[in-house]
């Protein structure tokens, strides 16, 4: 459980993807719109219309799991589309650059909304 790595492949899903749909319509979409096998072991990625939203999906020994990461200030940038693959090339690094809003430039941080922490003292 919760073993994204860099060792994984991921997939960006073309297009935008209703976040109502759970994991059993996730599959389907995988199935139909991505044409791949969501028992590979690859990670799945969507994103919401307003891009805001971002669902992880994959198979794990024992069964599915799915990430789901809201975004309350700002909105996740897509990489390059590549033309000649039809797809969104995308590396472990390509995730965490898209999650926490990394530009090339680090003054130009895209927003994000910082949790705020309680420390626990024992």
């Amino acid at each position: 459980m919760f073993c994204l790595n860099d060792t994984m492949r991921y997939h960006l899903c073309p297009g935008y993807t209703d976040m109502r749909k759970g994991i059993n319509s996730l599959v389907g979409v995988v199935k139909e719109k991505m044409c791949a096998n969501i028992l590979n072991g690859d990670v799945f990625i969507f994103i919401s219309h307003s891009r805001k939203l971002m669902k992880l999906l994959h198979a794990e020994d024992g069964g599915m799991v799915m990430y789901v990461k809201r975004l309350e200030a700002g909105r996740f940038k897509l990489p390059q589309y590549d033309p000649q693959s039809r797809s969104y090339p995308m590396e472990w690094r390509d995730l965490v650059v898209m999650v926490e809003g990394i530009r090339e430039d680090p003054s130009a941080r895209l927003r994000r909304l910082r949790a705020e922490r309680t420390e626990y003292h024992v």
